[in-house]
């Protein structure tokens, strides 16, 4: 079974626009970081993906911003598999800053096996369905009072 992942942050002075909070294009990196490190920890990330000459690739995003971060906020990132076919893995993201116990950002990716080689939709190989598993849905992915981070507070450019 999949679980949730965690990754800390640090906001940087570069992930800031010019309205002073953080850019909305750097959450969509944030989301892409999130999800690498993630499918990294289960093993089964690009190193993998490249020998199974097949790789998981975002076809579909809904993303709503619910509070501005800021300059030297920390922030987790979590993210967690909700659902799982043939074709397709639904990742669920939630973004939330610890200090003022704030959601910022929830979102979904709908992602699609696809051949890396052609780009055309494959089914998913037991390797994928064995380590892509849905969170159980006992598990409540919004209580933050769980740390399920896997690294140190990250501060480096996104």
């Amino acid at each position: 079974m999949s679980s949730i992942f965690d990754l800390r942050l640090q906001v940087q002075a570069e992930h800031i626009d010019q309205l002073g909070h953080v850019n909305n294009v750097v959450y969509m990196h944030w989301m892409q970081d999130v999800a690498t490190a993630h499918i990294d920890a289960l093993g089964l990330g690009l190193k993998e993906y490249i020998e199974l000459k097949h790789a998981m690739v975002a076809v579909e995003h809904h993303v709503q911003y619910r509070k501005a971060a800021f300059k030297e906020d920390e922030i987790i990132l979590r993210t967690w598999f909700d659902d799982i076919n043939a074709l397709y893995s639904s990742r669920q993201y939630v973004f939330y800053r610890p200090k003022d116990n704030s959601i910022l950002f929830v979102a979904q990716t709908k992602w699609a096996c696809v051949e890396i080689e052609t780009g055309r939709a494959k089914r998913m190989s037991p390797s994928f369905t064995q380590a892509y598993q849905p969170l159980a849905k006992d598990v409540n992915a919004l209580d933050f009072s769980m740390d399920y981070s896997k690294s140190p507070v990250k501060s480096e450019n996104t």
